[in-house]
């Protein structure tokens, strides 16, 4: 069994190595005579000292290139003057002046110094991101306590407070959809309707850590709601309204929100919905929603006759303009609740912390993806990813967040690619699939648009492979910083993702991120290099949950993460440290489905399916295909009964209708067993390598092990 805290990479990879003479024309002058200086373990006054047996317990590569093996060229690599410039390159100065720590320009010593010195670290993050509040006199109690680490235990802050501490005429927000429609709010604006909101939420009583939840597309009211939330002290959750009844109300009903927010509807590819009957049901199965406030999206004045305790956004927006006051909470007081996907069960419902959601997302959206107050910010997601979340953050850097609600492939597919030059976009986000499908569709967005604003791509969701990196280059811009990043919603953050002053490799996810002791274990628990593993986290970070709602004990929590390694974070990803010092991740390493790039859980499609008479029994897997994935779902019906088109349409229909349309299965497949454990659990994983054609270990843990035979070589999957 490792120990808690064990080498995060090989020792052997520590040892300094010469760089190959091309790599110089790569980095130009910059990197001629750079130093190679010992780790420093001294901390800063008012911060707690660590001893230097911590740096023994992490390593990254003690040099840029000191992993590397092999000539491997890079796609693209940042200007002289692009390193000058990064706030990365500041901060590396700003450690060096408080701290007397200098990096010398070499990401990968500053990333081990965050490792050793994680007080000193996190602190130079607070004062260089300007978080607004008091960070006390402690960093943190115990680094290598995971979970259990108490960070910044003494500060005050406020979330709302940090987002907007500009008040300007420079946009905040931009919200363009389908429909070509666009609205702004300039950072004046955003605070008075902040302010009106909050303003009305207190004379509703909503205190501190009362829940606020949000069935709402992505668009400006969605934004100031959370906001004003923030600043009452209560705690934000959202869900896409492309959810149904059930769906939401396994989110929802657990925490027992007394606001929930809803538009009167949206539009998806030409398509008008209806959101209000929704909500309406939701609202009548949660006894503890008082008002549910309605949104004016589809229609200027929307109904309200049906919906109990309806108000609509313009009332609570009316009246005198109140002073916005911002309710001091402490740093690991929950700020979000974000949800699993709900693969065993009802999803899990995460509590993510004020203070660790606002310094990890401060710091990865200055140093790691280098976003200032001249950018203009897009993220192309719905407001039941942690996505969301991210993005809006970057209101605390005085960014132009562009919103968008709708289909990424209206206009013929040029929709989000035509908003880069309509809207000056900087950092341009979106999933690996999305990317994909451009590739596919014949898309060449450099031969149609200028793009001349756009100097970062981010791809998350799922893993970008090499010819995407490839493609991006080509079809995109040459001068481009391509960053995949992967965390998730577990920590509202990312394990690893971009470095804007490093080169960037296909397929690779640049370096682990700072302070993140992001390491790839085998079976037996050793860290490895060029060989696939286990995604693991070694050593605490602020943004690791603050619990799992309703779980006092704390059993659920341990259990998704640390079971496996007691003290060691566990993330469920399937991946490989590089020679470069990136990561290249293969995917989902337990049953999540992932159809375009959304994790699916099982348990959400075995509810729905249940409610339909004819069928007994159920597994649903994921089964590749086509450079996807697509939901195959296995029914054991009753005696007589045939599966025929008008019931797999019911089926289809009842998922539909409860879930979104990620869920609903490409192909219905009739059975006549399920395999299952010994314990009585669907034999998931069993399964799917069965229609993969795969050999199933350990057979004996299984009941009915005869019943994996009636998976193999269908031909039903064999075709479209």
């Amino acid at each position: 069994m490792p120990q808690h805290g064990r080498a995060a990479t090989p020792v052997s990879s520590w040892s300094q190595r010469a760089l190959p003479r091309g790599f110089y024309s790569l980095w130009g002058v910059w990197l001629q005579g750079v130093p190679h200086r010992p780790f420093c373990f001294g901390g800063a006054e008012g911060i707690l000292d660590l001893p230097p047996s911590i740096g023994s317990l992490n390593r990254s590569p003690s040099h840029l290139f000191a992993m590397t093996t092999e000539a491997i060229s890079a796609l693209w690599a940042p200007s002289a003057e692009r390193v000058a410039s990064a706030q990365l390159t500041a901060f590396m100065k700003a450690v060096r002046a408080g701290t007397g720590f200098d990096a010398g320009g070499d990401y990968f010593a500053l990333h081990q110094w965050s490792l050793d010195d994680p007080a000193a670290f996190w602190r130079a993050v607070w004062d260089f991101t300007e978080i607004q509040g008091d960070p006390g006199e402690t960093v943190c109690d115990d680094p290598m306590a995971l979970p259990g680490c108490q960070w910044f235990p003494d500060a005050t802050l406020n979330f709302a407070e940090n987002l907007l501490r500009f008040s300007d005429d420079r946009e905040a927000l931009v919200e363009i959809d389908e429909r070509d429609a666009r609205r702004a709010l300039t950072y004046g604006q955003l605070r008075d309707q902040v302010a009106r909101l909050a303003g009305w939420m207190r004379d509703q009583n909503i205190q501190s850590g009362d829940r606020v939840a949000g069935f709402m597309p992505n668009c400006i009211e969605t934004v100031v709601a959370m906001l004003a939330t923030t600043s009452v002290g209560a705690v934000w959750s959202s869900c896409s309204p492309d959810f149904g009844k059930q769906g939401a109300v396994d989110r929802f009903g657990q925490i027992a929100p007394r606001l929930l927010f809803t538009a009167d509807g949206y539009v998806y590819n030409g398509k008008t919905c209806d959101s209000l009957a929704r909500a309406s049901d939701i609202a009548s199965a949660i006894p503890e929603i008082e008002h549910v406030v309605v949104v004016p999206k589809l229609s200027p004045q929307p109904a309200l006759g049906g919906i109990e305790r309806a108000v609509s956004w313009e009332a609570c927006l009316s009246g005198e303009l109140p002073a916005l006051y911002f309710e001091p909470r402490s740093f690991n007081d929950p700020l979000f609740i974000l949800y699993s996907s709900g693969t065993t069960g009802v999803p899990k419902c995460i509590v993510h912390g004020v203070g660790g959601t606002l310094i990890q997302h401060a710091k990865e959206h200055a140093l790691h993806t280098d976003i200032s107050r001249d950018d203009r910010f897009f993220y192309f997601t719905t407001c039941g990813w942690m996505m969301w979340n991210w993005l809006v953050s970057g209101l605390a850097r005085g960014a132009t967040l562009i919103l968008y609600d709708g289909s990424p492939f209206a206009r013929d597919g040029h929709r989000l690619i035509d908003a880069i030059d309509e809207e000056r976009i900087t950092v341009f986000g979106v999933g690996a699939k999305y990317l994909g499908a451009l590739e596919k569709s014949g898309v060449f967005p450099a031969n149609s648009h200028e793009l001349s604003t756009l100097k970062t791509v981010l791809s998350t969701g799922s893993p970008l492979p090499h010819e995407g990196f490839e493609w991006v280059y080509r079809a995109f811009k040459p001068d481009l910083h391509l960053a995949s990043i992967s965390g998730g919603t577990d920590i509202v953050s990312c394990f690893a993702g971009g470095v804007p002053t490093i080169p960037v490799y296909a397929g690779q996810l640049q370096a682990a991120g700072l302070g993140m002791a992001t390491a790839i274990w085998n079976e037996a628990g050793d860290p490895v290099e060029g060989e696939k593993g286990e995604l693991v986290c070694t050593q605490s970070f602020p943004s690791c949950p603050v619990e799992f709602w309703q779980d006092a004990d704390g059993s659920k929590f341990h259990a998704a993460y640390f079971d496996r390694w007691p003290g060691v974070w566990a993330h469920g990803d399937y991946g490989e440290r590089t020679p470069q010092g990136g990561f290249v991740i293969h995917g989902r390493s337990d049953a999540v489905l992932n159809p375009g790039g959304v994790r699916i859980g099982t348990a959400e499609i075995y509810r729905q399916v249940e409610r339909v008479p004819e069928v007994l029994d159920s597994v649903v897997v994921g089964q590749s295909w086509q450079d996807d994935v697509r939901v195959v779902l296995f029914v054991v019906l009753r005696d007589g009964v045939a599966l025929d088109e008008p019931l797999i349409a019911r089926i289809r229909s009842e998922i539909r209708s409860n879930t979104t349309p990620r869920h609903v299965p490409a192909k219905v497949i009739q059975v006549a067993d399920i395999p299952r454990t010994i314990s009585g659990k669907i034999a998931e994983l069993a399964v799917r390598k069965i229609i993969h054609g795969e050999r199933v270990g350990n057979q004996d843990a299984l009941a009915n092990p005869e019943a994996l035979a009636l998976y193999s070589a269908l031909p039903e999957l064999s075709v479209d």
